[in-house]
């Protein structure tokens, strides 16, 4: 008798044991199959439209509104063709995959911005998957927009992203005020806007795109970069670019930062130079009436 009343002792201790171990209302029983593995959880992967008050691309910075103060702002998020996605390691600064990336990046800003991107205040920057998103398998390179300094100095663009609010989708549409305009020089060669209405010697013009060379060797070739300038003045003004040109307008241009040449960027900004006298109205197709011979 004590040894059938100790069997069903055991037999009810075993199904409560038993019963609670079961599924709670919700799960399916199994702890493991809705858990993202470990690497993936590491994974980041930027959006278009996400803007972020850092240029780093790891996930320890994260979007912030772009309605509130900022950096740089994702207009395109690409990948890495099959060839570079093999490497052990993201593509560094200056290399054919990086160079590459930056064409994309320059086609698709110019569309975000609503033309040139470089007829604003403006840089666009390729910025590769970190190395520790690379080892676990993310192939992303972020393009990014960003607003430039309002000077211009003589030793080519600042590449130096300054804090704004708000996107720069279409701005160059917008009549914006990142958009580049007349512009007159202080003591220093540096550029600084300026109403078209209002005393002025210079007018952006345009770009010339440099052929592919060292930055050393394309900045020391002034001779071609005031050429190739005159003739974006040319079309600008809407005057013939024959012999003559050079005596109806002087020229100043601007390279793209070093950094920015290391980007991909071959695109030299040109600038009118009125040779000192003071204009009160924009050259843009004004014809020889505006641009006479001197």
């Amino acid at each position: 008798m004590r040894r059938r009343w100790l069997a069903a002792v055991w037999a009810a201790l075993l199904a409560a044991t038993v019963g609670g171990c079961a599924a709670s209302t919700g799960t399916d029983g199994d702890l493991t199959d809705d858990w993202r593995p470990a690497t993936e959880a590491r994974q980041f992967t930027p959006r278009v439209g996400e803007c972020y008050g850092a240029l780093s691309p790891h996930a320890s910075h994260p979007p912030v509104d772009c309605a509130a103060p900022h950096l740089v702002e994702t207009f395109q998020v690409g990948t890495f063709p099959a060839d570079v996605a093999r490497r052990p390691a993201p593509p560094p600064p200056g290399s054919a995959a990086v160079r590459a990336a930056f064409a994309e990046c320059d086609l698709r800003g110019r569309e975000f911005a609503g033309g040139d991107w470089r007829g604003g205040r403006l840089s666009v920057r390729v910025l590769p998957v970190a190395v520790a998103g690379w080892r676990v398998g993310s192939r992303w390179f972020r393009c990014d927009m960003f607003e430039l300094n309002a000077v211009t100095g003589v030793n080519g663009e600042d590449d130096e992203a300054v804090s704004r609010v708000g996107s720069l989708r279409g701005a160059l549409r917008t009549g914006s005020s990142v958009r580049l305009g007349c512009m007159n020089s202080d003591e220093w060669a540096r550029l600084s806007p300026a109403a078209c209405t209002a005393p002025h010697q210079f007018e952006y013009a345009g770009v010339w795109t440099a052929p592919e060379r060292s930055y050393e060797q394309a900045r020391r070739d002034e001779e071609t970069a005031h050429d190739r300038c005159r003739t974006v003045v040319a079309h600008y003004a809407d005057v013939p670019a024959d012999s003559m040109l050079r005596y109806r307008t002087g020229t100043t241009f601007r390279y793209p930062s070093k950094e920015a040449w290391t980007r991909g960027d071959r695109g030299v900004r040109c600038y009118f130079w009125s040779g000192g006298r003071q204009l009160t109205r924009s050259i843009a197709g004004g014809g020889p009436a505006i641009l006479p011979i001197n």
